[in-house]
């Protein structure tokens, strides 16, 4: 009787421990996994946050056992979405501010500043999304209007880009601007002797600081409000391409309190004074944040003609306007100088043509060749193509959004010529260059959603599928070289290959449930599909029902 006992005791326990435990099991999907050999996978296994296994459906029921399963009915998993250069506290703001985006006209545009205005009762009023070639006459506006509308408060409007803004009078007097005023890396905009209000790059910075600077609780209110915006289009990790010592701190106080569970790439604003705090030593890492980069602005940006071209901008006919470095050529030398020595990554942003050869040669002087630095050109848009060849000489990154490109477009010829269009958004070519190439959208310039990033990178078209043929369709990527860009190559650019970026047995479980399957759906279905559900570290984050 006893012996009898015995063997049930004995199968009782072997099947209590015939699985081992896991927190979560996914099955009855269908896993991209993006290894190397693109195994796709019906079933995932997770503890503590990490990929035990990927594999078949019986293999993993069989192997793990989880008190929580979810059976997705052959719904489409891929790895999180990382947006490889974006700016989130502005794109919270700007969900908080004045939203521009869309005005076709000077008229429009003060509307809605008007209606802000009198909703809000601000003591000043900051905006965002104006474009000047949505206008009739596609000039850059002027503050006349402003200036009679609200001439009590300062009020500073921001192009598109982020690269050029209107201010009003009120706002100009109080940043002391006026006909003798001269500023460095940026242009003050004169009709007739008098300030229009337009202020390019630099020069946006004198209105900027006599405004009001946002508090602990405004910034913590807007990068949560990004980043549940960002959840819900299935983004599990941002680059943020410039970041202050206030927004890092939020954010790691935030992500200690787990009020903010987001995983950031951070590349913080490169002024002498940050390098001096930060770059003397190593980089470091606080439990989702990774700081170990640094963002510099070489030029502008070619909407608003602050891009630094090697020949004159070709739609100005007055005179010759080359656009302009923002700093001194011995700022960028001595900061890669510091920065290679320090371990940080050197990360710029290079519209045009003469600021891309700048920094690529200043790269190659530091690097000297082939190396492991990961040095990163962000945006890399108008490129002379004879200085291609750097990338792949000295292992530089480009780092691009391909919605600029269709953004742009419509006027980006007139900007630079035919000539110079061969080196212009040339992510084909980049490819095939470097191997490896970063997609981010550059948000809030342009929408959040990745979905719209592989749209753009595999058609070359708007969201309204324009051009038919695509713009410079020769450049369009595959549908896996663009997949690739927003996950494996992302996470290499950022030194997080192998944590992230593939979903495979020790990384992190972020990961995206699609509804449909944009590897292989029709391309007019790939802008209709949506996320079902976003995890990061086997947490739900988001669930579309």
């Amino acid at each position: 009787m006893r012996s009898h006992y015995y063997w049930i005791l004995l199968f009782l326990f072997a099947c209590a421990h015939k699985s081992e435990k896991a927190d979560l099991i996914i099955h009855n999907a269908v896993i991209y996994t993006l290894d190397k050999n693109n195994t796709i996978a019906e079933a995932m296994a997770i503890k503590d946050g990490l990929i035990l296994e990927t594999g078949p459906e019986q293999q993993i029921l069989n192997k793990y056992r989880a008190d929580k399963s979810i059976d997705l009915k052959k719904k489409i998993v891929y790895p999180g979405f990382i947006d490889a250069h974006c700016h989130l506290l502005s794109y919270g703001q700007s969900l908080l501010n004045v939203n521009l985006q869309g005005v076709t006209s000077t008229q429009e545009m003060i509307n809605r500043v008007k209606e802000y205005y009198y909703k809000n009762k601000p003591t000043s009023i900051i905006g965002r999304g104006w474009d000047q070639t949505l206008f009739p006459d596609k000039k850059f506006p002027d503050n006349v209007l402003l200036s009679k509308e609200i001439p009590d408060i300062p009020v500073l409007l921001y192009r598109v880009d982020g690269h050029a803004a209107l201010a009003n009078q009120k706002a100009l007097d109080l940043a002391g601007i006026n006909t003798q005023t001269v500023v460095s890396g940026g242009e003050i905009i004169f009709e007739n002797n008098i300030p229009t209000g337009i202020l390019i790059d630099n020069a946006m910075d004198l209105v900027k600081n006599i405004l009001p600077q946002p508090g602990t609780e405004e910034i913590d209110r807007a990068l949560l409000l990004a980043e549940k915006n960002c959840f819900r289009v299935g983004l599990t990790t941002l680059d943020d391409a410039g970041m202050d010592e206030q927004t890092l701190n939020r954010i790691i106080d935030l992500q200690y309190r787990h009020k903010f569970k987001m995983r950031m790439y951070i590349m913080i604003w490169a002024t002498k004074e940050s390098l001096l705090k930060y770059a003397v030593s190593p980089p470091f890492d606080t439990l989702r944040t990774h700081v170990r980069a640094f963002k510099f602005m070489a030029d502008g940006a070619l909407g608003s003609r602050g891009a630094c071209l090697k020949h004159p901008y070709s739609d100005i006919h007055d005179r010759k306007h080359f656009g302009a470095i923002l700093n001194p050529y011995e700022f960028y030398l001595d900061a890669s100088k510091l920065l290679y020595e320090s371990g940080w990554q050197m990360n710029t942003h290079c519209i045009g043509d003469s600021a891309n050869k700048m920094i690529l040669q200043i790269y190659a002087q530091v690097l000297k060749d082939i190396n492991n630095k990961r040095w990163r050109i962000e945006h890399a848009q108008i490129l002379d193509t004879t200085d291609i060849q750097f990338f792949k000489k000295y292992s530089i990154i480009p780092s691009v959004q391909p919605t600029h490109a269709t953004s742009d477009m419509r006027w980006v010829e007139e900007r630079v010529g035919k000539d110079r269009m061969t080196g212009a958004y040339a992510y084909k070519t980049l490819l095939n260059v470097c191997e490896t190439i970063a997609l981010g959208t550059d948000f809030p310039v342009e929408d959040i959603n990745p979905i719209k990033t592989f749209y753009a990178a595999v058609t070359r078209k708007n969201n309204h599928g324009e051009p038919a043929a695509g713009f410079l369709p020769q450049q369009a990527l595959s549908r896996e070289e663009a997949l690739r860009g927003m996950t494996i190559w992302a996470a290499y650019a950022n030194f997080e290959e192998h944590e992230k970026g593939t979903l495979e047995k020790g990384k992190f479980a972020d990961f995206v449930v699609l509804s449909k399957d944009i590897l292989k759906c029709s391309e007019k279905d790939i802008l209709n599909t949506y996320v079902l559900y976003t995890f990061i570290n086997g947490e739900q984050v988001y669930s579309f029902e």
